[in-house]
């Protein structure tokens, strides 16, 4: 294995980023990945019930979750991002995947803003707040493939193959 290989495994803290082969950054992300879908839902579900207020209020709420999860995650896969050896194909996609993840971010966040600007929800979520929603999560859909990319393709912070091979022995 090579040096630059092995780099891109190890914790740059491991009691930051997660011990070596177990990074936190995946268990972190479920937490805006979960609010962000949860608040598109909402969104939708106030166009079809009788009091929209409520999922209305409850979307806002979830897009604030996720905007606090979303910094949270950003900040341990910053730490893992910067074992990346640079120059590599690796990097470059984790680079696309930490843009793309701050830009959704910036959009959730200005959505959260949108929503509350005057006195809050009221009724349905109008078009604008709900289809920003909708290409915020298809970005966010992008970029989880892009990290899907760098731990399954690349090996980011995945255990080498002779660690694994520990869980195949009889």
């Amino acid at each position: 294995m090579t040096g630059d290989m092995q780099q891109a495994k190890q914790p740059v803290s491991a009691l930051l980023a997660g011990p070596y082969g177990h990074p936190f950054h995946p268990i972190l992300v479920t937490v805006p990945i979960g609010a962000w879908v949860g608040s598109l839902v909402f969104d939708i579900g106030s166009h079809i019930v009788d009091d929209p207020d409520f999922l209305a209020r409850g979307a806002v709420w979830l897009l604030a979750i996720g905007v606090l999860g979303a910094l949270a995650a950003a900040t341990i896969g910053f730490l893992d991002f910067l074992a990346i050896p640079r120059g590599t194909p690796a990097f470059r996609t984790g680079l696309i995947h930490m843009s793309l993840n701050l830009a959704v971010t910036v959009a959730y966040a200005l959505n959260f803003w949108w929503r509350n600007s005057g006195d809050g929800p009221h009724g349905a979520v109008p078009a604008g707040p709900l289809v920003l929603s909708i290409l915020s999560l298809a970005a966010l859909g992008g970029s989880g493939y892009l990290g899907g990319k760098l731990a399954y393709h690349y090996g980011v912070r995945v255990a080498d193959e002779a660690t694994q091979l520990s869980g195949y022995r009889h």
